[in-house]
């Protein structure tokens, strides 16, 4: 079973009105540990902030199952808490159980189709007790590397053993810079949150 680790990136966001703002938005990653939870976080960021941003919050996320979608509309996650209904074969008593489960959906009733379609498969009666949106921005399962070395379909190779081994293995209280395809790259852990900047962008402060 995956475990699931909701990682909080405050950044300079440029608004609809192009004005610049902070803001703090959560992500969900697939890790092993903490410590590979925001390494992950780190280097799916790099690509798509060009600024400087913060890993300010990681903790768990308590998730059995992920039903994703490639729909274009399906651009929002929600929350689904289930309750499995069992039979006690000795007293024949009910017996019941709840796990939650993340469903990428593009609205609410968009969810409980794609959640009915998605438990199809297992045997087990169950109950729809609550489905809610969550404010995730996106979610990043692990994807094991083909033999090209390619983990998605565009061949670009997102999740680097090397970058995530060396990130994982920096200390609480250190700051040091590393080269991504060229750029210059400052991770800062000597504050409440790990800062990640790039070097023009930091020489600016």
């Amino acid at each position: 079973m995956k475990t699931w680790f909701e990682c909080k990136i405050r950044y300079e966001k440029v608004m609809a009105n192009g004005m610049n703002k902070k803001v703090t938005e959560p992500y969900l990653v697939d890790a092993l540990s903490f410590t590979e939870a925001e390494a992950r976080i780190i280097e799916e960021m790099i690509p798509f902030i060009s600024g400087e941003f913060t890993v300010s919050d990681i903790k768990r996320a308590n998730y059995s199952e992920l039903f994703p979608s490639e729909e274009e509309a399906a651009d929002r996650w929600f929350k689904c808490k289930l309750i499995f209904i069992t039979l006690d074969e000795k007293s024949g008593a009910e017996k019941k159980t709840s796990t939650q489960v993340l469903v990428q959906a593009a609205d609410l009733r968009d969810a409980v189709k794609k959640l009915d379609e998605g438990m199809k498969g297992t045997m087990a009666d169950y109950q729809i007790a609550l489905v809610s949106e969550t404010p995730l921005m996106d979610v990043f399962p692990y994807i094991v590397p083909d033999e090209d070395g390619a983990t998605d379909k565009t061949g670009k190779n997102a999740d680097s053993p090397v970058i995530r081994s060396f990130l994982c293995s920096l200390p609480d209280g250190c700051r040091t810079s590393f080269n991504i395809d060229g750029k210059s790259i400052i991770i800062d852990k000597t504050g409440k949150g790990t800062v990640v900047s790039r070097e023009d962008s930091d020489s600016k402060h």
